[in-house]
């Protein structure tokens, strides 16, 4: 019964001449949802089925259906066909966004990118925690769901056929590159150099204190480059640096600068620092990663090296209307304040 109304529903387009046999396909089903001939969770017709009953192209059904999905209204199941998603026709595009925690500086970047995308588009955000059970499940939960990917990926190599399984010209890597081997779009940071450079540039007022130390911890969502960055500039500038795995609650000391890139890390160096009676900047130097608001207000402020994460929001958003592929790597920047 179903189908036979749902047949009706798009022949009758047939005589609205400004109709492509493709938006007749889409509008019918539309139509078909807006009545309720189709609820959610009901199956749509084969493309096989729908040549034999409307007689058109198989191209031309599968590109309305690829729009359907695009727009959040169908979903696609593997092997099991095409659903309704959803009975909000008015949705113009569904977006599936993979980052790896809402840290501040990634609700920054969620904020700037939400704002950018407009209220038509739905935006259902999901969190992998560097943990690559997690981000694989994502990745095999959300393929052929959603119109558009904007993913935050894990830098192994059992990431990239994962990845590989999503259309590249819905795809976009942000943060973290990932070789791909395809002609993909990303928007991402560089660590190695820009790492260094900060390093350098904070050089000699890094020498004013006895101890250079980096809080990282190996096999982590912390990028590998800024290690690297870090043990060759100790090197090159004759700096008294040690690598310690995490800081330990209590440890702080004066004449050390302090260098983190987790937030949890740096709440409780400063709040060591202020039980001991200890002034960044002036008794021990604080170095972090990633900047936001907080650290900029925080004890006079505290300097950072980071991208524009409200600007790379804007981008990721940019891609996702304009479809258009890109390929950025985003500037870090060396924001000096009071704590070194």
């Amino acid at each position: 019964m179903k189908l036979h109304q749902l047949i009706k529903e798009i022949k009758g387009l047939e005589e609205v001449s400004t109709f492509s046999k493709h938006e007749q396909l889409v509008q019918g089903i539309i139509n078909a949802l807006d009545q309720k001939i189709l609820v959610r969770g009901d199956a749509l017709p084969s493309v096989n089925k729908m040549i034999t009953e409307i007689g058109y192209a198989r191209e031309t059904i599968a590109k309305a259906y690829k729009e359907l999905v695009s727009r959040g209204i169908i979903e696609s199941k593997n092997r099991k066909g095409y659903f309704v998603a959803t009975e909000d026709t008015e949705q113009h595009l569904k977006v599936c966004l993979l980052l790896y925690a809402f840290d501040t500086f990634q609700e920054t970047f969620y904020q700037s990118f939400r704002n950018r995308i407009g209220e038509n588009i739905q935006v259902d955000v999901f969190f992998h925690h560097n943990n690559f059970s997690v981000f694989e499940s994502t990745i095999n939960n959300i393929k052929g769901k959603y119109g558009m990917y904007v993913i935050a990926p894990i830098d192994v190599p059992d990431a990239v056929p994962l990845m590989q399984q999503l259309p590249m010209n819905k795809l976009l890597i942000v943060d973290r590159q990932l070789n791909l081997n395809e002609d993909h779009s990303y928007i991402v940071q560089e660590f190695k150099e820009s790492s260094y450079q900060a390093f350098v540039a904070l050089a000699d007022r890094i020498k004013e204190f006895d101890q250079f130390v980096f809080f990282f911890k190996q096999q982590s969502a912390e990028p590998n480059d800024v290690l690297d960055s870090f043990q060759q500039f100790i090197k090159d500038y004759d700096i008294n640096g040690i690598i310690k795995s995490k800081y330990e609650s209590g440890s702080i000391a004066p004449n050390k600068v302090y260098f983190t890139i987790h937030n949890l890390e740096l709440w409780e160096i400063l709040k060591d620092s202020k039980l001991k009676g200890l002034k960044p900047g002036k008794d021990l130097g604080i170095l972090s990663h990633n900047d936001d608001n907080v650290k900029e207000i925080i004890f006079d402020g505290i300097t950072t090296f980071s991208i524009d994460f409200a600007k790379m929001g804007e981008m990721a958003a940019e891609f996702v209307l304009s479809r258009k592929p890109v390929k950025h790597i985003m500037e870090n920047k060396l924001i000096r304040r009071n704590s070194l």
